[in-house]
């Protein structure tokens, strides 16, 4: 079982990230991702990008239920108004 500390280390060590939260129970995590490396690319492909960092932890099973929200420095922005 990952703790949410642990999941933020491996993103935060494989992406640069304005802001990141996490929250989680243990089994299944929801994380914040603001990224200026997501500027231009669709969703699909910020997912990808943030599934890079914990594609060794995905892959050994580890890790297997995390939805996030993904998001440029400026959109964050625009919607914490």
């Amino acid at each position: 079982m990952m703790h949410p500390e642990q999941i933020k280390q491996l993103i935060r060590a494989g992406m640069a990230c304005e802001h990141l939260e996490l929250d989680g129970d243990g089994q299944h995590f929801a994380a914040l991702v603001v990224s200026a490396e997501f500027a231009g690319k669709n969703r699909v492909q910020r997912q990808q990008r943030v599934h890079q960092t914990l594609k060794e932890k995905l892959d050994s099973g580890e890790l297997h239920a995390l939805s996030f929200k993904t998001l440029t420095p400026e959109e964050w922005s625009a919607q914490r108004g």
